[in-house]
C-alpha cells in the first residue's frame, strides 16, 4: 500500500510550489492541468513521457481512466520512482462535467463521485515504497449547522452528498499565505484542524501546526513517524 496525502489550498497559495524539493529523478508529476509549473529549473527536471521518451517523468491527462493508467504504470513499469505527484486535481472532475454538461439527470453526477473515489483509493493497491500527493484546490461551504467550513473543492453538493472526499486520506493538509510582523509573506502547510476545515493527520506526525510547504518536508516526517 502506497501512502497518500491530499493537499488542498487556495490557487496561488503554493500547492505546485511545494513540488520544488522533491528529487525529480525520483518523481513524477500527472500534470493535469497542462500547466506550466511554478518553481525555477522545471523544464529542464521535468519532462513528458512520450514513446520518444520513455524516461520522461511527467504526463498530462485528465481523466479518470488516464490518471489511473499513468499511475499503475509508474507503479509498474518505473520502480525508480518513489514520489507520484497529481497536480490540480479538481480538473479532473470539473472537465469530465463539463464534457458532460448535456447530459440530463442525476446520474453523472454520482458516476464522477465513483470516479474521484476510484482515483482516491488507487493508492492501496500500489507500492509500499510510493508516496502520492493529491494537490488540489480548496472551497469554502457551510456544515448543517451553518457554520463555516473550508474544504477541497468539488462541483457541487451532489458530489458532496454522495462522497466526503477527505475521509479517504489519513493526511489531509492545507496549503495557506501567513503574513508576518514584517509583512512578509510566509507559505506554510497547516496540519491539524482549526476548527473550519477538515485538515487532519496522525498525532504526533508533525511537531507543529504549520510546517514549511514542501513535500519533501512532509514525505520525510512521514518516514520518520512510520520508523
Amino acid at each position: 500500500m502506497a501512502q497518500s496525502v491530499l493537499v488542498i489550498a487556495d490557487s496561488g497559495s503554493g500547492k505546485s510550489t511545494s513540488i520544488r524539493d522533491l528529487d525529480p529523478k525520483e518523481t513524477f508529476i500527472i500534470n493535469i492541468a497542462n500547466k506550466p509549473l511554478p518553481f525555477k529549473g522545471w523544464k529542464k527536471n521535468y519532462t513528458a513521457i512520450t514513446k520518444d521518451n520513455p524516461k520522461g517523468n511527467m504526463a498530462t491527462t485528465a481523466t479518470a481512466a488516464g490518471i489511473m493508467k499513468a499511475m499503475m504504470h509508474v507503479n509498474d513499469k518505473m520502480p525508480h520512482i518513489k514520489n507520484l505527484v497529481i497536480d490540480d486535481w479538481q480538473y479532473m472532475s470539473s472537465f469530465e462535467y463539463f464534457d458532460r454538461a448535456n447530459e440530463k439527470g442525476y446520474d453523472k453526477f454520482t458516476q464522477i463521485a465513483a470516479n474521484l473515489a476510484q482515483v482516491a483509493k488507487l493508492p492501496k493497491d500500489m507500492r509500499d515504497d510510493l508516496y502520492i500527493f493529491f494537490l488540489t484546490h480548496s472551497e469554502e461551504s457551510t456544515d448543517v449547522n451553518g457554520h463555516r467550513k473550508v474544504k477541497a473543492k468539488t462541483i457541487g453538493k451532489m458530489i458532496d452528498n454522495t462522497l466526503t472526499l477527505e475521509g479517504l486520506f489519513s493526511i489531509v493538509l492545507f496549503g495557506k499565505v501567513v503574513k508576518g510582523e514584517d509583512d512578509k509573506l510566509s507559505y506554510v502547510f497547516e496540519t491539524a484542524n482549526n476548527g473550519e476545515n477538515t485538515c487532519k493527520s496522525p498525532a504526533g506526525m508533525f511537531d507543529d501546526i504549520r510546517i514549511d510547504n514542501s513535500l519533501k518536508v512532509v514525505k520525510d516526517a512521514i518516514i520518520e513517524y512510520e520508523n
